[in-house]
């Protein structure tokens, strides 16, 4: 017979496999799941405990800190990430965490009362750790309802689509939006400005282009700004001007545009209500990829992005570890702001949310000629000022950072794109790190080969994204016109790896796909800078990023102690073809011995 409870998913304490909030509960000694078993008599008392809950009127959301049935998962195919037991074929969780690995003779010996999971020779390995995403900004529906085209070559053709988006925009007056191409802009007949206020000539508005290094605004954003041809630029930022007029054009680059984005998203209770939402459709798309434990990595705290996580939390809702990394205002007072982020520091080991780590940028990104670079572009884009590209924190700031908010216990996640902002992050850590920080320079594409072997020098964690078809050698030959023959060897991953260097594999979601197994295979194949073999791929997203967050002890690898975190595969990685790894698929995710996702 088919029961109907409804329920998330994703809030059972008790492993099911749920579909358009129905659970099966079928007249079989088993129920099933794809490749999947599990006992009949665990769920069905699981099921009447919830059942009667709810029938008493005080049903809640079950947290997922500690699982509520032992479990043993049997007839696997389970790659532990642990070099002294590297393959096993079952696992027994109790408590929440692996109580033994080994053999399936030897595992029903010591759990013969456990709920059973019959794996059916599919592939487990531990959860993926994804150490560089964005999921409340890339989930909030009040990012915005108008949506661009990267495509679009003409900005003239935004205007009837704007126009048609601006009236649906929720929780503000303001109307925001994404995903357009910067060079669209910049080479329009008109002026960016004249084009949005043709769109939009009531309301503020800022779009957000699709690299989210540069903002589009009109004229009532401009003035609710205060900017104007006599406003200079700020630190990390260019407000573009027409170089006949001295008239602001309505494109701000970096931190310029930061700025109007941090008062368009001034936090309310109707926006923080979106937030909230956006997040907990972000968590369960994270599941689907096998992810267990990430990072927020730009939590902006003047926005109050740190709510939505604290009442996941609170109400149960948190599946996933999250470390959330508080961002660092470029244009801030620096005793106001290091005192602030030491207030919003927390890091308790036994809950699933943390706030301990620092996000900061050193500098911009290529395509803007932005990224810090040691020698001249050879063009930049006519608006930008400088060179060399721009900083957001110089060498000496991020020094000052780093050694008043190291000893209260944060790690800094430091943005650094160019050979120049690479060096400068390093110098920086060298300069004020003790021997404690796990500090990592995210993105690494330009590197010189000098700073190749200070990455394992200074215990510097590099933690780069491949997963994105612009990074891979294909694509190379694009920077070439900015940055020469320094665009041969982008993102090197295989240098660093050859160098020593403690290194992770992230996604930057939504910059780049959340699919863990398209990063992966392109990490196997983007020659000359590919990793040698799969076990090195897997290990960089599993128990090297649970060393970048602290947590190597408790997760990252399948080993008796560790929490249960865990997901299963349609397919063995290690036995199909390499082009066909991007094409896996999760069955399962558990966090803590709890299912928080099932196909």
């Amino acid at each position: 017979m088919k029961l109907t409870v409804f329920l998330l998913c994703s809030c059972l304490s008790f492993p099911v496999f749920c579909e358009n909030e129905a659970i099966y509960y079928p007249n079989t000694q088993e129920v099933t799941i794809p490749k999947v078993v599990i006992s009949k008599d665990a769920l069905g008392k699981a099921f009447a405990v919830k059942m009667q809950q709810q029938a008493d009127g005080n049903f809640k959301i079950s947290t997922i800190t500690q699982a509520t049935t032992d479990k043993l998962l049997l007839n696997g195919k389970i790659y532990t990430v642990n070099e002294n037991q590297p393959w096993a074929e079952a696992v027994y969780i109790k408590d929440g965490k692996i109580d033994f690995v080994g053999s399936n003779a030897e595992a029903k010996k010591i759990a013969a009362a456990a709920e059973v999971v019959n794996l059916q020779g599919a592939m487990m390995m531990p959860g993926i750790q994804d150490i560089h995403m964005h999921p409340l900004e890339a989930a909030s529906p009040f990012a915005g309802t108008c949506l661009l085209s990267n495509q679009e070559t003409d900005a003239e053709n935004f205007i009837e689509v704007l126009q048609e988006c601006a009236p649906y925009q929720l929780a503000t007056d303001w109307v925001l939006g994404s995903g357009h191409s910067v060079f669209t802009l910049l080479e329009s007949e008109r002026l960016p400005v004249e084009i949005l206020d043709e769109a939009i000539p009531d309301r503020p508005a800022v779009i957000m282009e699709e690299t989210s290094h540069s903002i589009w605004i009109n004229s009532k954003a401009l003035e609710w700004a205060g900017i104007n041809a006599n406003t200079t630029n700020p630190s990390g930022g260019v407000i573009v001007k027409d170089p006949e007029t001295g008239k602001p054009t309505g494109v701000l680059f970096d931190s310029a545009g930061d700025l109007i984005m941090d008062e368009a998203w001034l936090p309310t209770d109707a926006i923080k209500k979106l937030n909230y939402k956006g997040l907990l459709s972000a968590l369960k798309t994270i599941n689907s990829y096998g992810i267990t434990s990430i990072t927020e990595s730009r939590t902006y705290w003047k926005r109050d992005f740190q709510a939505a996580w604290l009442q996941a939390e609170q109400q149960g809702q948190l599946s996933v570890r999250a470390v959330l990394n508080l961002w660092m205002y470029p244009n801030e007072d620096d005793d106001f702001q290091i005192n602030k982020l030491k207030s919003l520091y927390q890091n308790d080991p036994n809950r699933l949310l943390r706030i301990s780590q620092i996000k900061v940028y050193s500098d911009g990104i290529l395509i803007n000629t932005t990224a810090a670079m040691l020698a001249p572009y050879v063009k930049v884009l006519g608006e930008i000022p400088s060179q060399i590209g721009l900083n957001y924190f110089t060498e000496q700031r991020l020094a000052k950072y780093i050694r008043a908010l190291e000893p209260t216990g944060f790690d800094f996640h430091i943005h650094a794109i160019g050979d120049r902002g690479v060096r400068e992050a390093l110098n920086a850590v060298e300069q004020a790190q003790s021997n404690n920080g796990r500090h990592r320079i995210t993105h690494v594409e330009v590197v010189n080969t000098v700073d190749y072997p200070r990455f394992k020098q200074l215990n510097v964690i590099a933690d780069m994204q491949v997963a994105g078809d612009f990074t891979h050698p294909n694509h190379w030959l694009e920077n070439k016109p900015l940055i020469g023959n320094r665009a041969d060897n982008l993102v090197p991953l295989k240098s660093l790896y050859e160098a020593g260097a403690t290194f992770t594999l992230s996604s930057d979601w939504d910059v780049s796909t959340l699919n863990p197994f398209v990063g992966m295979q392109n990490a196997l194949t983007r020659a000359p800078q590919n990793l040698p073999n799969l076990a090195t791929v897997i290990k960089a997203y599993t128990l090297t990023p649970a060393y970048a967050l602290r947590q190597e002890k408790t997760t990252g690898s399948i080993e008796v102690g560790k929490f249960a975190d865990m997901i299963v595969l349609n397919q063995n990685i290690f036995e199909v073809a390499t082009d066909k790894i991007n094409q896996t698929e999760v069955l399962q995710t558990y966090l803590n011995g709890n299912l928080v996702f099932s196909r």
